[in-house]
């Protein structure tokens, strides 16, 4: 028989959310590169992303979490503690280097049928391009200068035909980023970066399966299918009947929210044990930060349907080119689209769009959030 839906309002929902993504808490995992280790393992992943009128995502989505943090404390978690490793999620990420056995099929998946993405590349060149990791040590692709230039076949590619060799290893695991400087990639063999003598033992398929049920239920508190397989349709099947077998024995409970019956969610059960905070703390968001990148599943939550428009010609922008969602609470009251002039030493609004009447002193509370916010833009 099935088990009836747990009935939450949607403001309950959201509590539980941005409990479970820490943003109802003032510095939830301390400081230093101990906390942004720690946000990353507990998130699962931190999004990468090119564009930089302010600060890359990355930082920008530990900064959420962290009100100290600093740069270098990333670099110093993928490059001398090695805890942390970059690999596809749902788009190029930072994952915990102690789940990076759960990744392995798809790296196997690489080598057994690389990706027409990555043009055609021989055995050869990837022969080569190992012979030359090890006797020259690391490399980025600004390191290499004797190769014959081609003509691009995409905005996104190089004419660097050892950038496409570079790319597809990392894909198929033969290498790993060992360093990473703005966008510019340094690649090390994957067993040297590591110290290993031989790599993690690889996840089966099951394994895989629950490790994307679980990172959801840590990161979302309340998960939707569409919410664990984020940009990942061929998990679903499986993620489903793993989801059924928990309920079963009552490990998770089925849950429905207010006004949105045909969207069902689960959760743990000591999901509604927990003591959740009035949430009245400010953020000012990136557009990929892990509570604002699944639209669908932040405008159900929270009634806010979020425009990215950095590839919307300009006069077509409704928000701006890189507009970022400001959280007061558990609502989201505004959006600003922000350019870091960094020679001025200032932060720039280029639109700002009151989404409801907050009030002078929420306003403050704004203004206040978004000093703060310009101190990190132009911080270390």
């Amino acid at each position: 028989m099935a088990r009836k839906p747990i009935t939450i309002s949607p403001a309950k929902a959201r509590a539980i959310w941005l409990k479970a993504q820490k943003l109802d808490e003032a510095a939830p995992f301390g400081s230093g590169p101990a906390a942004a280790g720690a946000a990353v393992a507990h998130l699962g992943y931190v999004q990468i992303d090119t564009i930089n009128v302010i600060e890359r995502c990355h930082h920008h989505i530990l900064y959420s979490r962290i009100p100290d943090y600093r740069r270098g404390d990333l670099a110093h978690l993928q490059s001398v503690d090695k805890s942390i490793f970059e690999y596809w999620t749902h788009a190029l990420s930072y994952v915990p280097t102690g789940d990076l056995r759960f990744f392995v099929p798809a790296m196997k998946a690489y080598r057994d049928k690389p990706s027409a993405w990555f043009g055609t590349v021989s055995k050869a060149e990837v022969s080569a391009m190992k012979k030359r990791l090890r006797e020259e040590g690391p490399l980025s692709i600004r390191d290499i200068d004797d190769d014959e230039l081609v003509e691009k076949n995409h905005p996104w590619a190089s004419r660097k035909p050892s950038k496409r060799v570079l790319q597809l290893m990392f894909y198929q695991g033969l290498v790993a980023i060992s360093a990473r400087e703005g966008m510019v990639k340094t690649y090390d063999l994957i067993e040297r970066h590591f110290g290993w003598d031989g790599g993690p033992k690889p996840a089966t398929e099951r394994q895989v399966t629950a490790y994307l049920l679980d990172r959801a239920l840590k990161s979302q508190g309340l998960v939707s299918l569409d919410s664990i397989c984020h940009l990942n349709a061929p998990a679903k099947k499986a993620v489903r009947e793993l989801i059924e077998a928990r309920v079963k024995r009552r490990a998770l409970v089925p849950v429905s929210i207010e006004g949105a019956d045909k969207a069902p969610h689960w959760a743990e059960p000591a999901v509604f044990e927990a003591e959740l905070a009035s949430a009245d703390r400010v953020h000012v968001l990136s557009p990929f930060d892990p509570l604002i990148i699944q639209r669908k599943r932040l405008k159900l939550f929270f009634g806010y349907d979020h425009l990215f428009e950095a590839y919307v010609p300009a006069e077509k922008r409704v928000m701006g080119y890189f507009a970022l969602p400001v959280l007061l609470g558990d609502r989201v009251v505004a959006a600003v689209d922000l350019k870091t002039d960094r020679g001025a030493g200032k932060l720039l609004v280029q639109k700002w769009t009151w989404l409801e009447d907050v009030g002078a002193e929420a306003r403050a509370a704004v203004d206040d959030e978004l000093g703060r916010f310009e101190r990190f833009q132009l911080g270390s």
